[in-house]
């Protein structure tokens, strides 16, 4: 009969095979470490693609923890606040500390964290291919992240084994210590398993060695055109921490009749923009079909060069509600009204989103072809920790009859199938107005702009753009998308269609054909 659990003896063996594997690879990186930062440097070409495409995702005031940062080169060369870095070779450590003195370095296993802190960003840069047992690194890392902490795995294509073991022999790379040849599905299960979620990888670096004007060529566009990127060398995934779902026993979720929500986890407050322009008839619409949610909820409505009545009917309808609100004593609701100053939704939704106060931001379209009454999905996807970013969906569920033309519908699905390409991971609606981010979130976008500049006339790409830069996790939430029952849609498919390719066209060369 089989036994049902591991016996004694086999333990013993398990626990000195890993003891004999991390022993193997503490002596080749104790035997390396006074000739690492010379090899570093003669292949800094390769170093510097990592450094920097990691440094694309970083903020100057992240708080960043390397695991497994050898000579220190790498996490010296991010931005960041904080930085602190560890090694299980002490040697390692030791020239790190001479070559970067600022820098926070400790000797530590990976296995056994002891840190106090909780990290922004935690990279293991190629490391998982020397550790014995990376499911239980992987369940360390929860002793240093917080629910929003982003990780950065990056390691080795397995494809390139065979190049990479005869490169060795060559003497062209440093010989190692067998390692662990993962694919990419791999790691994404052993994150699963010790709580984690991939929310996006890509494939980078399809020729490590520096020729001029040749290498540059490959690796920046060569590289990132489909099928070939499969034969790219490094592999990067980024990370963050499971949470429960959406709704469950800890995440209740209940609209009542009065159009109210009630969620055991309202802990954040919430702003709602509705940027407005010739739309009179759906201003009392959207304010009495719109649930409470949030600790605190404020509207806001940013009127937008009407050439209807649309601002004087914000005007009665807001001092109509907030007089019931304090009528009623609901301290915790109430609607701000403004103008923009200049044109276009982008500009509405940035002079809302200055205006607000809220912990949680979120867009709603004055058409209220979107329904007022989903935005709590939203705001429950956002604040239980699934996503950093979230977007409606209008293409999952079917639409009502004339609530996207034939030609709108085939645009929003090209420049779909586009962004899905450019910020690797799939996007299915780009244009939906429905945006919801954190305001914290959203401070760090604005100091990001500067890398985009003013380029989005709507403000769609603008959001989308700036929450990829900041690593965020981007969440599609599909949502029934109505047909507007109130006045005529303010976009022109050819015009703003071109306008949108050239947005793609920028994207490009600031997203995807960088280094």
């Amino acid at each position: 009969m089989p036994q049902s659990t591991i016996s004694q003896e086999n333990l013993v063996t398990i626990s000195n095979n890993k003891s004999l594997i991390k022993s193997t690879n503490l002596d080749y990186f104790e035997k390396i470490a006074s000739t690492r930062i010379k090899a570093r440097k003669r292949y800094s070409y390769y170093y510097n693609l990592i450094k920097d495409y990691c440094n694309y995702f970083v903020s100057k005031t992240s708080s960043i923890l390397e695991i497994g940062c050898g000579s220190g080169e790498l996490i010296a060369g991010l931005n960041g606040g904080y930085k602190k870095g560890i090694d299980f070779s002490p040697k390692m450590i030791q020239e790190a500390k001479k070559q970067f003195p600022n820098i926070d370095f400790e000797i530590m296993s990976a296995e056994n964290l002891s840190l106090n802190q909780k990290y922004d960003v935690i990279i293991l840069s190629n490391l998982v291919g020397y550790l014995e047992d990376i499911q239980a690194v992987f369940n360390e890392l929860h002793k240093v992240s917080h629910s929003r902490t982003k990780i950065i795995i990056t390691h080795y294509n397995h494809l390139w084994e065979p190049l990479l073991r005869f490169s060795e022999k060559l003497g062209f790379k440093t010989t190692s210590p067998d390692q662990n040849w993962l694919s990419t599905r791999d790691i994404s299960n052993l994150l699963n398993l010790a709580g984690f979620e991939v929310y996006r990888d890509t494939k980078r670096i399809l020729f490590p060695i520096y020729i001029p004007i040749v290498s540059n060529f490959i690796n920046k566009y060569l590289s990132k055109l489909p099928l070939i990127e499969n034969l790219a060398l490094n592999n990067y995934i980024f990370a963050k921490q499971i949470k429960p779902n959406v709704i469950s026993e800890n995440t209740e979720l209940l609209i009542n009749p009065n159009n109210n929500v009630s969620s055991k986890q309202n802990d954040y407050s919430v702003s709602i923009v509705i940027p407005t322009r010739n739309e009179s008839g759906n201003i009392e619409d959207a304010i009495q079909r719109l649930p409470m949610f949030g600790r605190e909820q404020e509207i806001i409505f940013i009127e937008g060069n009407s050439t209807d009545d649309t601002w004087e009917t914000i005007q009665k309808v807001s001092a109509k509600y907030n007089q019931e609100f304090q009528s009623r004593s609901i301290q915790n609701r109430k609607i701000i009204i403004d103008k923009q100053s200049g044109k276009g939704k982008g500009d509405a939704v940035r002079k809302g989103f200055e205006i607000a106060t809220g912990d949680i931001l979120m867009i709603l379209d004055a058409d209220l072809t979107v329904m007022p009454e989903d935005l709590p999905k939203f705001f429950n996807v956002i604040q239980s920790g699934h996503s950093d970013f979230v977007m409606g969906s209008r293409l999952v569920y079917p639409m009502e009859k004339q609530a996207m033309r034939f030609l709108n519908m085939l645009g929003n699905k090209f420049f779909s199938g586009l962004l899905s390409w450019l910020l690797d991971q799939p996007i299915s609606d780009t244009l939906c107005g429905t945006k919801v981010i954190f305001r914290d979130d959203y401070a760090n976008l604005i100091e990001n702009r500067k890398f985009f500049g003013d380029f989005d006339p709507f403000g769609d790409f603008d959001l989308i753009f700036g929450a990829f830069k900041l690593n965020l996790k981007i969440e599609e939430l599909p949502i029934r998308y109505q047909a507007r029952t109130y006045g005529t849609t303010n976009i022109s498919r050819f015009k703003h269609g071109l306008i949108l390719l050239q947005m793609c066209l920028f994207a490009a060369r600031k997203i995807k054909f960088i280094i």
